[in-house]
């Protein structure tokens, strides 16, 4: 599909989602509940979901590489922890975009939404959550737990993607006690390997937009870029206020597409 097929407002349109969905991810992630839905409303409905998938992918993964460096440079966070949420977070992806094509999205998406709202319950009740960093699991506890985390989201991301950075972060945060800064540097890292991971698959079948996907991607870079400055300039206190903005959206996406799908 070429880009003067799509209209110049629609192109503009999605472009400006880009690099919204770009700072929103690299503060805490959840920028999909941005740039998917966009690319949902912008495309046209003939457009198979894998390529909107896919463009999403592509679109998103120039955002997630330019924060991840940032956070690398600026948090400098754990390696070792980081090095298994990786490995898990690759072969999850992989397994979900794999399976991606078969599975339907109404069985995930009340799931979804009831882990959203236990999410958001769980981290209002506690305001000293991923303030500080407190580590809850120590030796090959913590880096088993640290890989079933990376299996399950990157799994999940493979599969529907929207909230993935969220859902890492909740869960470095309550599992294993990062603080939300740490948590978000390690989150990024990880979300970038998934999306590679995905993009592989997604490219193998050829279904991407590529014009498409790389010009949102150099407005999602711009975003991420001014995100990491953002959340590393602001602190744990800032991105915790953030996470449950960007939570809250996502129980309200989310549950306007299953009340949708009922009536």
């Amino acid at each position: 599909m070429e880009l003067a097929q799509l209209g110049l407002v629609t192109v503009l349109t999605l472009v400006l989602a880009a690099f919204v969905a770009g700072w929103v991810d690299a503060v805490v992630g959840g920028g999909g509940l941005i740039q998917l839905p966009a690319l949902l409303i912008g495309l046209p409905e003939s457009t198979p979901p894998a390529a909107i998938l896919g463009t999403n992918k592509i679109s998103s993964v120039w955002g997630t590489a330019t924060s991840s460096i940032l956070y690398a440079i600026k948090v400098r966070p754990d390696w070792r922890s980081v090095l298994p949420l990786v490995v898990g977070s690759s072969v999850g992806s992989a397994l979900g975009a794999s399976v991606a094509r078969y599975l339907p999205k109404e069985v995930f998406t009340p799931i979804v939404l009831v882990a959203l709202i236990v999410v958001a319950i769980y981290t209002w009740r506690r305001p000293q959550l991923g303030l500080v960093t407190e580590r809850k699991q120590v030796g090959r506890r913590h880096y088993l737990l640290t890989l079933a985390i990376g299996l399950g989201v990157g799994a999940y991301d493979g599969i529907l993607g929207p909230g993935t950075g969220t859902f890492f972060v909740i869960l470095l945060v309550g599992v294993l006690g990062w603080g939300f800064l740490d948590a978000s540097a390690q989150a990024k890292i990880a979300n970038l390997v998934t999306n590679l991971s995905a993009i592989a698959v997604f490219a193998a079948h050829g279904v991407i937009l590529w014009q498409l996907g790389l010009l949102m991607g150099a407005a999602n870079l711009v975003g991420g870029f001014l995100g990491a400055r953002t959340a590393i300039s602001r602190g744990n206190t800032f991105v915790r206020k953030v996470f449950l903005a960007v939570v809250a959206l996502l129980i309200v996406r989310l549950a306007y597409d299953v009340l949708r799908g009922l009536l």
